[in-house]
């Protein structure tokens, strides 16, 4: 028997044995992550293919990672954690540093004041930024109430998307010109027209109208049942206030509103109010007027116990106990604050104390202006 032929033959086969197992074992090699980003919008559908009727391979909810593992234009085809692909809006998506500016925004919304719960007309999408375009990452259903901390009037403008998840495209090398072209003679281009010559040829440009400002949109910043904190349009909001309170806002939108103790008549519980409110809107303040309003026992309906008009304020308004010097003595009363712009341009607090239907101002102080705040992700 001849060993070393068999010995050759034995490695021969199990060369073959090895080549067949890793032809089997091949499939379809799995595409490289090209980046990461989250999802933006409540819910996300993914597509198997860009088009309409392309089928949906995934559904996906706001904050899921995924990997982008091709590019089309402003299309990503994505990668989920279940190894689901399929192609979606780079708008739809949003960066690691977008999220965590998201989770700022709540941590900052979680310790500012509630200025009075909102319901929706209908549905309402709560979006990451102020704008129309931006991802939603909640839908408010018609009955569902959400905390009002904050609002802003914010130009209606172009959204660009800061997702940065397109790439910009490289520029094209221009090709190496052979030594005959480059001896050719290139005719020099003309002198262009100096720049005053419309008045050296006596001809002026007719004057161009100033261009329109931009609409304005109304924006609430809103805490939902759940923490999170987003942006949502202030005029398909309304404030939660019983309607034999809201019945005397005299057709002025109420922008913020609180329960100041209560009473009881015949049996039943009555509460008293403090509201702010606006007559018109797209203003640079919250609420240009606040009233207290108190259950009258005796006429069994709401009375105005105090009442300010033609004011400039801004939230936040906050309710608080309030420590009030009577003679030589001191005692703790209920009482509230606004924040109001005088005529020296200044922002006061005004800090009042109530009892039934005495209000009375006990202190004001100078504050400064607040900025609106941002992101320390995001700065320079």
């Amino acid at each position: 028997m001849n060993f070393p032929q068999m010995s050759r033959r034995c490695w021969v086969s199990l060369i073959w044995l090895c080549v067949l197992l890793v032809g089997c074992s091949s499939g379809p090699g799995r595409a490289r992550a090209q980046g990461e980003a989250y999802v933006g919008p409540a819910t996300l559908r993914l597509k198997q293919e860009l088009g309409p009727r392309a089928p949906e391979v995934a559904v996906l909810r706001h904050g899921e990672r995924v990997e982008i593992i091709a590019r089309r234009r402003r299309f990503v085809k994505v990668r989920t954690a279940q190894g689901a692909e399929g192609w979606t809006d780079t708008q739809q998506l949003l960066t690691a540093v977008q999220m965590k500016e998201l989770r700022w925004l709540t941590e900052r919304t979680a310790g500012m004041p509630s200025q009075g719960a909102a319901t929706a007309f209908g549905s309402l999408n709560v979006h990451t930024e102020p704008h129309r375009q931006a991802p939603s990452l909640h839908r408010i259903r018609e009955g569902e109430l959400v905390d009002v901390v904050d609002q802003r009037v914010v130009p209606r403008l172009p959204y660009e998307s800061r997702a940065g998840l397109i790439e910009p495209p490289e520029p094209r090398r221009q090709p190496r010109r052979s030594r005959e072209e480059s001896l050719k003679i290139i005719p020099p281009r003309p002198p262009r027209p100096p720049a005053n010559w419309p008045e050296m040829s006596g001809w002026a440009a007719q004057p161009q109208a100033p261009p329109k400002p931009a609409p304005l949109d109304d924006w609430s910043l809103v805490r939902l049942p759940d923490g999170r904190a987003g942006w949502a349009l202030t005029r398909m909001l309304r404030m939660n206030i019983p309607d034999e309170v809201a019945q005397y806002s005299e057709g002025h939108f109420i922008t913020s509103y609180f329960a100041l103790g209560q009473t009881e008549d015949g049996g039943q519980v009555k509460r008293h109010w403090l509201w702010t409110t606006i007559s018109k809107g797209l203003q640079p303040y919250h609420f240009d007027s606040f009233r207290y309003f108190v259950w009258s026992t005796r006429h069994h309906r709401y009375e105005t116990a105090y009442i300010e008009r033609r004011l400039k304020g801004y939230f936040p308004v906050t309710v608080h106990p309030v420590e009030v010097t009577s003679g030589r003595r001191k005692r703790t009363m209920s009482g509230f604050s606004v924040i109001v712009e005088e005529a020296d341009g200044a922002r006061y607090r005004r800090t009042y104390a109530y009892e039934a239907y005495v209000v009375r101002l006990v202190s004001k102080t100078r504050v400064g202006e607040a900025a609106p705040a941002q992101s320390p992700i995001s700065r320079p």
